[in-house]
């Protein structure tokens, strides 16, 4: 007979191989690396908006 629930993912023991999911892809990184790279570069270049360009100024100010 077979089961309608899914089977829990298996996971490795300490010093054993990485989970399937976190295999590595070039240059030896994890394959999730590169997109976690570019999120971080996105949000690094957003402008800084104006209401925390002007609270940075009234603190600045204050000194």
């Amino acid at each position: 007979m077979k089961s309608d629930t899914p089977k829990k993912p298996q996971r490795s023991t300490a010093g054993g191989p990485p989970p399937a999911s976190a295999t590595q892809g070039k240059g030896g990184e994890p394959e999730w690396a590169n997109g976690l790279r570019q999120l971080y570069d996105s949000v690094v270049d957003e402008p800084l908006p104006d209401t925390f360009r002007s609270l940075l100024a009234q603190l600045d100010s204050k000194d």
